[in-house]
């Protein structure tokens, strides 16, 4: 924003514009104020700029191609295109003019031709870096990784400290599954920059990558070396003892974290899985207690409270903690699923139903969602409307399991006729599930055999 006010000529245009005048202003004056806006994303008044600019100079080459450049950012592609053409024969020499034919055909999804017109700008020896950069993106979007590192790479090379071309290498070096290259390289780049952050981070990375995970310490420990402040870092060192099992060294880099976050909730709640990977299961419940303590809407460190209760046979607490996760984050059906087996495990049953119920209307694709939905209900009595249900289930899943689920419901109900047409579905879908079904449903051990032996 300071730079905004300290923008005379930004000030001067918007002051015309209140107060709804007519000023002159040069060619360059219009062109660093619309410059100015582009960069700030406010493309409106880029816009008016453009236009009031047009008013005063309408044969301006230069303000045309800055239109040129607000009908792109607008999405203006037919507007673009005339205007392209209009330019074409005036402009081809002009750098400004040949990025923006670039963007217009990288936009319309033409990396080919956008490539062109960026090898036609780099004849103008200017911005060099820029479309470098240009090209390796739209060789990126050809899925063409060789040529996208080399372009890459010479954008590094107009400038050396340039993070994203120096992140980009990397990429297309993985990419390319070209690893001893990618080493040498960023070693190399290692040499004469020192102290870049992006090689050390890249570095770290490269060897969490590829699991060694005591060179990758050694990369983010050289980067916390110069930018101490650097909160993802010790995330990214902390998740290197983790892979190593090394917990409680994992649990020192998560407190040197909480010396610097602001917000502490996700550091501690990465303490208390250490410590319960550790197996120090008061410890982590001391951990996700400070999460929520720092963050009470924090449902991670509420669901594996859960959890550790459950383990310590307090099945109560699990049973609280998963409900209170579960009302602060209801479309987590993963969630849904642990409240349903809790409430089961509980003997809340009609509880359970309400999460079942859930989870078959937001996942009906999943079986097992109607399966566990269908078998509650046969564990409360409610046969007839398990039948319905599973009447609506086997119409999505043509499974074995829901048509003896189905003809168990039948047998319960006294419909012999009904259960064995269904049970004969079953054992035409599979006949092997029998033995296990005739276990869970006792019915259907006798009618299994009539079944078959009307079948003989």
């Amino acid at each position: 924003m300071e730079e905004f006010f300290e923008n005379e000529l930004v000030s001067k245009f918007e002051k015309m514009l209140e107060n709804n005048e007519e000023i002159y202003f040069e060619t360059e004056e219009l062109e660093d104020i619309i410059i100015f806006y582009l960069e700030m994303g406010d493309v409106a008044y880029a816009d008016m700029a453009t236009n009031h600019g047009l008013k005063i100079h309408p044969n301006s080459i230069e303000l045309k191609v800055k239109k040129f450049e607000v009908l792109l950012e607008f999405g203006d592609y037919v507007q673009a295109k005339k205007l392209m053409e209009e330019l074409h024969d005036s402009s081809m020499d002009t750098i400004d003019y040949l990025v923006c034919c670039a963007k217009y055909y990288s936009s319309l999804g033409n990396p080919r031709r956008a490539i062109e017109f960026c090898e036609k700008a780099l004849a103008t020896e200017e911005e060099e870096n820029f479309l470098h950069n240009f090209m390796a993106d739209e060789y990126v979007n050809l899925e063409d990784p060789f040529n996208a590192l080399k372009h890459y790479k010479l954008a590094l090379q107009f400038d050396p400290q340039d993070e994203y071309s120096l992140e980009n290498v990397m990429f297309c070096f993985n990419l390319l599954n070209r690893n001893d290259e990618a080493i040498e390289f960023l070693n190399g780049y290692l040499d004469q920059y020192a102290f870049s952050e992006t090689a050390w981070y890249e570095y770290g990375q490269f060897y969490f990558n590829r699991k060694n995970y005591q060179e990758a310490i050694r990369g983010f420990d050289y980067l916390l070396a110069i930018n101490s402040q650097s909160v993802g870092v010790y995330a990214n060192k902390a998740s290197c003892y983790e892979a190593m099992g090394e917990w409680q060294q994992a649990i020192s880099v998560y407190e040197e974290m909480l010396e610097l976050e602001y917000t502490q909730s996700f550091t501690y709640y990465k303490i208390g899985l250490c410590y319960k990977e550790s197996k120090q299961p008061v410890l982590a419940l001391n951990a996700f207690q400070k999460s929520l303590r720092d963050d009470p809407q924090f449902y991670l460190s509420m669901m594996e409270q859960s959890y550790i209760y459950e383990e310590m046979g307090g099945m109560k607490e699990a049973l609280h903690f998963a409900k209170e996760a579960v009302s602060l984050n209801e479309n987590n059906l993963d969630y849904q699923k642990r409240l349903a087996f809790l409430y089961i495990d509980s003997g809340k049953y009609e509880e359970s139903l309400e999460c079942l119920k859930k989870l078959v209307d937001y996942e009906p694709q999943r079986f097992y969602n109607w399966y566990a939905y269908s078998e509650l209900l046969m564990l409360i009595g409610d046969y007839e409307e398990a039948i319905q249900l599973l009447k609506s289930a086997v119409k999505m899943h043509n499974r074995a399991e829901l048509y003896y689920q189905l003809s168990n419901c039948y047998f319960h109900l006294n419909n012999q006729k009904e259960g064995r047409n269904v049970l004969s579905v079953a054992l035409g879908l599979d006949p092997h599930l029998l033995e296990d079904m005739q276990l869970k449903y006792p019915f259907i051990k006798d009618e299994a055999a009539k079944v078959k032996a009307k079948k003989k």
